[in-house]
């Protein structure tokens, strides 16, 4: 499961299960480039990259922009000299029940998860086509296989992603392209953070494991997915929620 010589770009690398993962792939011989609108944090994360002895490249960008995904993708390319490993993991809420939902938090949701999804894979797959190789991993979520009141914008971004994980593996399976993606359950990242504490106190009672899960159990199941044990594996969602779905 070694990464040597391997080039990963990783959207939303800012913080949590971004940087979590840019880190870890890192560590097992990659180089990363990371993007995000947060210029500073995308900088912090490519400094510790390359306090690890890897190359690492910061980009700020919006997912969201064809134009800013097609460069993202094309400055990895030019700098780290390729793209093996794209891992869609950029995203944003906008909570609210459905009847008072705005539609400008409707679109921003689809358009940063899904469409930004679309976009970066759409970039990234013409550079791996032609080598015939590449990892893409997507991040859904739990709740877009379960559904969850007041996210109904979320829920359906992130059921889209796997359906658009799905049809790009079959698309793309004969060209030694593997597409998958994680479906992360309660994760312990700055938005659960600012949950309540008797709100968590609730989740961790509908989860059979009795905890969140923090971004290093998603990190390590995208390193999984990126690396060459996972070589038969495409158009798979691989849940990492604790059993609160199964």
């Amino acid at each position: 499961m070694d990464l040597e010589g391997k080039v990963a770009l990783i959207t939303g690398g800012a913080q949590g299960i971004g940087k979590v993962t840019a880190l870890l792939l890192a560590s097992k011989g990659a180089d990363v480039a990371v993007s995000d609108i947060n210029m500073e944090g995308v900088l912090g994360t490519a400094k510790e990259i390359e306090g690890s002895g890897r190359r690492g490249l910061a980009l700020e960008g919006d997912v969201s922009n064809s134009a800013d995904a097609e460069r993202i993708v094309a400055e990895t390319v030019e700098q780290l000299s390729g793209i093996d490993i794209l891992v869609n993991n950029a995203g944003i809420t906008r909570d609210g029940l459905l009847l008072r939902m705005a539609e400008e938090d409707w679109d921003a949701v689809l358009n940063v998860n899904l469409k930004g999804t679309f976009n970066c894979t759409k970039a990234a797959v013409k550079h791996m086509v032609k080598r015939r190789s590449g990892k893409i991993v997507n991040i859904a979520s739990v709740v877009g296989e379960m559904g969850n009141a007041g996210q109904a914008n979320y829920a359906a971004s992130k059921a889209g992603i796997i359906g658009l994980t799905k049809s790009i593996a079959r698309e793309y399976a004969q060209r030694g392209i593997n597409v998958n993606a994680v479906a992360p359950g309660y994760i312990e990242t700055p938005m659960t953070e600012a949950l309540a504490e008797k709100v968590k106190d609730v989740l961790r009672g509908q989860i059979p494991m009795a905890r969140l899960g923090t971004p290093m159990d998603v990190g390590n199941a995208i390193y999984f997915l990126v690396s060459d044990a996972s070589s038969y594996i495409t158009g798979q969602v691989l849940n990492v929620n604790g059993g609160i779905y199964m």
